[in-house]
């Protein structure tokens, strides 16, 4: 789905008129929030706002269109194509991916099977988040991540919730994959681009890499049917819809992988697979939530991993000027490079 069209075809008539009379920029939607009775809010370009039923976009709530229960029921059946019973294991994490790699998050009754969540019953939140491509988005980044035998830094994109994280790491797949060349010194001055910019080549040529992505929620490849809906490269594997740790030993056994990808790593079981990982000789690239490096220093699972340097790059993200804006890029010992 790579229109306004194809999303606004999710909703039920009422919505989808209103949705269709805002003249929304797909590029520059981030998310539809439903709730129940409650008003019909969009995150654009940065900022929240009411949807009147005229299409009108507005900061009192008092115009907002109030979304109806039936509206969300109706809604999720378009999503789970009329059989949520064939959805039931993204349901239980709390999501559907649709095809684009937009997600659907839901909330409503949860159904527990002991201490296990069986499945989300009276879904009454939905929340769309749009999956953007950005080809070029990771130009500025790509210079400060290789070394000088040209293998790839093992990189963490540290960033807090809509700083574009999956949408960087996506171009830097991309790029890494196909391999780029890095602009010589002249045309960089030309420009205007600081000197720090050309990293350690001037017009230095970065050969393809191959790439196995392990995209647990569809949302790094944004896969329909097995085939990637994103540019990836033309030497990146993806293993749709795989936990994380199944997923990166699979690629290493089958696919031999230089660097293995994966989008929001945290729990015990991924830090584990990522040692094997970096034992098998791989170089990684990962992102985790966040907003500094004393964040991910205070996750415990982290600490390990921080403290012996196996990250030689960091890169923080913010949202103060615009989503994915590059905050800073620090070395191993966090120190600050750009």
């Amino acid at each position: 789905m790579r229109s306004m069209e194809e999303i606004t075809s999710l909703f039920p008539e009422k919505i989808c008129k209103i949705l269709q009379n805002a003249s929304l920029d797909f590029d520059r939607l981030q998310e539809i929030r439903l709730r129940a009775e409650r008003p019909l809010l969009i995150q654009y370009d940065g900022q929240e706002y009411f949807v009147t039923d005229m299409g009108a976009l507005a900061k009192d709530m008092r115009w907002a269109y109030l979304v109806k229960s039936r509206e969300i029921r109706e809604t999720m059946e378009t999503v789970g194509r009329y059989s949520l019973y064939a959805h039931e294991e993204e349901l239980r994490q709390g999501f559907l991916t649709i095809q684009g790699g937009h997600r659907v998050g839901v909330a409503g009754k949860i159904i527990l099977d002991g201490n296990r969540i069986r499945n989300v019953k009276y879904i009454s939140f939905l929340n769309v988040r749009l999956s953007h491509q950005v080809m070029g988005c990771g130009d500025s980044v790509l210079p400060f991540l290789y070394r000088e035998d040209g293998q790839v830094c093992h990189t963490l994109i540290i960033s807090p919730p809509r700083c574009g994280k999956t949408t960087l790491l996506r171009d830097l797949i991309r790029q890494i994959s196909d391999g780029w060349m890095e602009e010589p010194l002249w045309k960089m001055e030309r420009q205007g681009k600081p000197d720090s910019y050309t990293g350690k080549g001037k017009g230095r040529i970065y050969p393809g890499h191959t790439v196995g992505v392990v995209d647990e929620r569809s949302e790094i490849a944004g896969s329909y049917l097995g085939v990637p809906s994103n540019d990836l490269g033309i030497r990146t594997d993806v293993l749709d819809c795989c936990p994380k740790v199944e997923g990166m030993m699979m690629l290493i056994r089958s696919m031999s992988p230089e660097v293995v990808a994966v989008d929001e790593i945290g729990n015990y079981e991924e830090i584990h697979a990522i040692e094997t990982v970096l034992y098998c000789g791989c170089r990684l690239l990962a992102t985790v939530h966040g907003s500094s490096m004393e964040d991910v220093r205070q996750k415990p699972l982290l600490q390990k991993l921080v403290q012996e340097q196996v990250f030689e790059r960091y890169i923080i993200l913010q949202n103060q000027v615009r989503v994915g804006q590059v905050r800073q890029i620090l070395d191993q010992r966090g120190n600050v490079i750009c």
